[in-house]
């Protein structure tokens, strides 16, 4: 049986998630609640992002139709990673809003929600968040496992085994769903 708070979170981000790519791709997070002392996001969606906080968001320029000129052309999402002075400067200001005990920045990834080889924003951060590269959650999960999801998404999308837009809601709903839900293991 799914963990309550697992399910909870998956219909929140699913929500939101459907918000954002409603609203052509980019959305404003709800108000965060604090959670802890000074903290506005909440660990209790470990391994996923608090959705209203980190809801997702995509890039206008990536669409079903322009696929084979954007993410599927090597280097792409190189070519448009923000540089390290931007994400660093974001890192340490969201490991505050998360309230994570441990700030070593060392100790996260800052991630893209919806990975720049699916179409995610490079910048909005709404989009960005510190997932932790230790296990958390019930799974004790990765950022190393997430990037391997992606992967395997990004192959099938520019393999044409799966729709752009699908890919996108399932990864921002729950990525350690999202290959099961489109049929893909």
């Amino acid at each position: 049986m799914p963990h309550p708070q697992r399910l909870a979170a998956s219909v929140a981000a699913l929500a939101l998630a459907v918000a954002v790519l409603a609203a052509g791709g980019t959305a404003q997070a709800a108000p965060a609640t604090s959670t802890a002392a000074g903290s506005t996001c909440s660990q209790a969606f470990l391994p996923l992002p608090d959705p209203s906080c980190t809801p997702g968001a995509t890039n206008p320029d990536v669409t079903p139709d322009t696929i084979d000129d954007t993410i599927c052309v090597a280097g792409y999402s190189k070519s448009i990673r923000p540089p390290t002075s931007y994400t660093n400067r974001l890192k340490v200001q969201q490991i505050a809003e998360y309230g994570y005990e441990d700030t070593d920045t060392a100790d996260y990834e800052e991630d893209h929600h919806i990975p720049l080889s699916l179409g995610g924003h490079p910048t909005d951060p709404h989009n960005l968040w510190p997932q932790p590269r230790y296990g958390t959650g019930p799974d004790d999960l990765t950022a190393a496992d997430k990037d391997k999801v992606e992967y395997k998404l990004y192959r099938a999308v520019c393999n044409h085994q799966v729709d752009l837009r699908p890919a996108q809601r399932a990864i921002a709903t729950d990525w350690t769903t999202a290959l099961s839900v489109l049929g893909l293991g």
